[in-house]
């Protein structure tokens, strides 16, 4: 590891060509660009993250680590990994202080793969639109998380109205064993669904996409049966036009399927490990047409998969918004007074 306190963005450049030719990196090994953009805390979370995935796709990791963007000077510290802790991948991680973090295109573009994809993953909330951020603008495919926000589902409604294609959600990542194992259910059986009801609690992302996806993909209207009993999605509830009732009920890391007329199965449904929901979204490196379809539908919006995939990007500076934000509190705190 080597790094580099108060330096520049040269200097990373030329401190991770030097990295890589200590180390026998190749350059031409890598499946894709990863930017990570994450807050303080969360860094060895989303390091530990990035390794799993890295394992399935050789990739440059790029983590970006935004803090004290009013701060009077600018000052960029960075370690360089390559191989060891963070597995088969080349990493450059980036602490940006001051103006400069508002900035972090300036560093992060020399370093990008060339000629390959890149993928921008928030480990917290993203930015409200993605287009304020230029690290989402430049990415082929963009990965959020709305369940990191304090109303998951009004994240998720935001996510739907600022869609582009190649966007993508780690809540709907997190119901793939659950679409596979309903599906399934449908291969012995031609009969026609009727109803459907999710059991969740009422701020479960993963309820709201299921329920988007049951709708797109059947044409019908599941019930959310909000309980606050379980943490997550505890249940999937389906009728069938000949009478026939299914449900999958979660029990720790197993399954329940239950079908008319047939005895219980118990299937796995694991809650998997951060790395590997990741790993899953960068084996798709294209538009998810089918996650438009849910997102768009639980959110009453259509044709997401149809908007334009170039993002332009808009410039937005936070410190002057809270300054407008206070300019506007203070006038109307003295209107009051008035």
């Amino acid at each position: 590891m080597i790094g580099l306190w108060d330096t520049t963005g040269n200097e990373v450049v030329k401190a991770l060509a030097a990295e890589r030719r200590s180390a026998g990196g190749v350059a031409s090994g890598m499946a894709l660009t990863l930017i990570v953009v994450v807050d303080e805390k969360r860094v060895r979370d989303a390091e530990a993250a990035a390794t799993i995935a890295a394992a399935a796709h050789p990739c440059r990791l790029l983590v970006v680590v935004r803090s004290d963007v009013d701060r009077d000077r600018n000052r960029l510290d960075a370690e360089i990994v390559v191989g060891g802790r963070l597995g088969p991948c080349e990493a450059v991680v980036m602490r940006m202080y001051g103006r400069l973090a508002l900035h972090a295109e300036s560093v992060v573009m020399p370093l990008l793969v060339p000629d390959v994809p890149v993928v921008t993953w928030w480990h917290g909330e993203p930015p409200e639109e993605i287009a304020t951020d230029f690290l989402g603008v430049v990415a082929d495919r963009r990965i959020t998380d709305s369940a990191q926000a304090a109303d998951p589902i009004a994240a998720l409604r935001q996510r739907a109205r600022d869609f582009a294609p190649g966007d993508t959600d780690l809540a709907w990542t997190r119901i793939t064993p659950w679409r596979t194992l309903v599906a399934g259910a449908f291969d012995t059986t031609e009969a026609r669904l009727t109803e459907a009801a999710v059991v969740a609690p009422p701020t479960d992302p993963t309820a709201a996409l299921m329920r988007g996806w049951l709708r797109s993909r059947l044409d019908i209207k599941p019930r959310w049966d909000r309980t606050r009993e379980f943490p997550r999605m505890r249940e999937v509830q389906l009728r069938c036009a000949n009478g026939d009732e299914l449900t999958l009920t979660r029990e720790d890391s197993m399954a329940t399927f239950r079908r008319t007329g047939q005895e219980d199965r118990v299937l796995p449904l694991v809650r998997r490990p951060l790395g590997d929901e990741l790993a899953e979204e960068l084996r798709r490196l294209g538009p998810d047409q089918v996650y438009a379809e849910a997102l768009g539908t639980f959110a009453g919006l259509t044709n997401l998969d149809r908007r334009p995939g170039q993002r332009v990007h808009v410039w937005r500076d936070p410190a002057t918004a809270r300054r407008a934000e206070a300019g506007v509190t203070a006038h109307a705190a003295t209107n009051t007074d008035s």
